[in-house]
């Protein structure tokens, strides 16, 4: 089956599954899928059709619903998208990036204009490369996060600048370095008025991506070379426990006051009863830093798999 099969099958299991099991109207179906009425309705009518759902699920996704359902209501999530599992990193990481470009193509294709805020990263890369090429030029992409690294280069993991290419969206680039030298550079640095302009777009954006990642001994800041071992130490002594779009936070998803906090760049993370801030995101080093993001607020929505949800389940 084609990969555009698959995904209209995965489609179906997921109408499927909110159509008997969850038992939302065909209304609401097509809101959360975000498709039309007509079209949910296929999707019912193909789930049926392929022997997706008898009394239960026959569809691996099944399992996995059940999974973002009670993540869902436990965090009152936004959105919740959780892939299966074989026990491999590897095979996890991929169907989660797969995942993501599934949502950021159905946002991408809902007819409005929407203003996308994009993070950076390995995940947020992995995901939108896997976007399917079209034109959507009435999109805007803004950046989170500096897209400088520490060296002065361009970062490797600009998401938001591949899927422009991708989509010929507007593409507004955060021209900064992730961490300024002083908090007074810092400063300086947001109040130049293109970083301004950046600032007050992210701050009305529809929706927000990113990835997440873990304050420790095998930090990601410390191993792409973005903070020193002794900036990370001094962060972990401050008690935290993982950062997201730049910002250090501890274990109750509380943004740390001290540190590097205060001189990082990038646009501050916040938590929205409607615009979804979703974090993508798998594996157990991710599961501290998850946890605590979603019980402060900090991410009101989730994409993983289904190993590291039920380590969550679990905290």
């Amino acid at each position: 089956m084609t990969e555009s099969g698959n995904a209209r099958l995965d489609d179906a299991a997921r109408a499927g599954w909110l159509y008997y099991i969850a038992g939302r109207t065909q209304d609401e179906i097509a809101r959360s899928l975000n498709v039309s009425r007509p079209t949910a309705q296929r999707l019912v009518s193909l789930c049926r059709a392929e022997n997706l759902i008898t009394f239960r699920m026959t569809h691996p996704i099944g399992a996995c619903m059940e999974l973002a359902a009670r993540l869902a209501e436990r965090h009152r999530l936004l959105h919740c998208d959780i892939v299966p599992a074989d026990g491999t990193r590897a095979t996890s990481f991929t169907g989660m990036a797969e995942a993501a470009a599934i949502y950021l193509e159905r946002m991408l294709r809902s007819g409005r204009s929407l203003a996308i805020a994009l993070g950076t990263g390995r995940s947020m890369r992995a995901s939108v490369e896997r976007v399917a090429p079209a034109e959507y030029p009435l999109h805007r992409l803004i950046s989170l996060v500096g897209n400088i690294s520490p060296d002065g280069s361009a970062s490797r993991f600009d998401a938001p600048g591949k899927l422009a290419d991708i989509t010929g969206a507007q593409y507004f680039p955060m021209p900064l370095p992730l961490h300024a030298a002083t908090p007074e550079q810092r400063d300086q640095m947001l109040a130049i008025d293109a970083v301004r302009r950046i600032f007050a777009l992210a701050a009305d954006a529809d929706i927000r991506l990113s990835g997440i990642s873990q304050i420790d001994h095998d930090a990601v800041f410390l191993r792409d070379g973005f903070i020193t071992r002794d900036e990370l130490f001094d962060s972990m002594r401050l008690g935290g426990v993982g950062e997201v779009i730049g910002w250090i936070f501890d274990r109750d998803g509380r943004i740390l006051d001290q540190g590097l906090n205060c001189r990082v760049t990038s646009v501050a993370p916040h938590g929205s009863a409607d615009r979804p801030h979703i974090c993508v995101a798998c594996g157990a080093d991710k599961v501290v830093p998850l946890h605590a993001a979603l019980i402060g607020g900090l991410v009101n929505g989730l994409v993983t798999d289904e190993t590291t949800a039920r380590m969550l389940l679990a905290c």
